[in-house]
């Protein structure tokens, strides 16, 4: 089932999308696979501390993240992967690691590795496991309104 949050946010705004149900995976190249989405176009989403606050970076499954040069493009920030114990109430209507690309709705804000722009469509995790969505990257940038930053390499 898609987040609650997410699924009033998307229909409030009007957004453009389609949810697709797939059997339960945990890591974001599972995920792509089993909805038969490509690596390049399903936006993972992780989470971390930036000055000891919670934001979340959104890249394309197949590239990791590089947190140096992270910090270096938000000016010299303590950036560091958050913990799940550190994460985990911050997305009550979502099960822990599947949480949707929209820190705005969590209280938070979202940084996209521009590679995932150049995609007409991303897809990405919609609140469980089983579920995700997929829409023009256009619209996901409306609506999460994200920093763009070009920070991520491939795995």
């Amino acid at each position: 089932m898609l987040s609650p949050r997410l699924h009033n946010f998307l229909d409030e705004r009007h957004g453009h999308y389609t949810a697709l149900i797939h059997d339960r995976t945990i890591t974001a190249q599972e995920t792509a696979a089993a909805a038969h989405v490509g690596q390049q176009h399903f936006a993972k989403t992780v989470m971390l501390k930036v000055d000891d606050k919670l934001a979340m970076m959104v890249m394309p499954a197949s590239y990791r993240i590089d947190l140096v040069r992270l910090s270096r493009a938000l000016g010299g920030s303590l950036v560091e992967l958050a913990q799940e114990k550190e994460f985990r109430n911050a997305f009550p209507d979502c099960e822990l690691g599947a949480m949707p690309p929209f820190g705005n709705l969590y209280g938070m804000p979202v940084y996209v590795d521009s590679r995932l722009t150049g995609q007409a469509d991303i897809a990405f995790n919609a609140g469980s496991h089983t579920d995700v969505v997929r829409m023009p990257y256009a619209e996901f940038e409306r609506l999460a309104q994200p920093e763009l930053l070009w920070l991520a390499h491939v795995m």
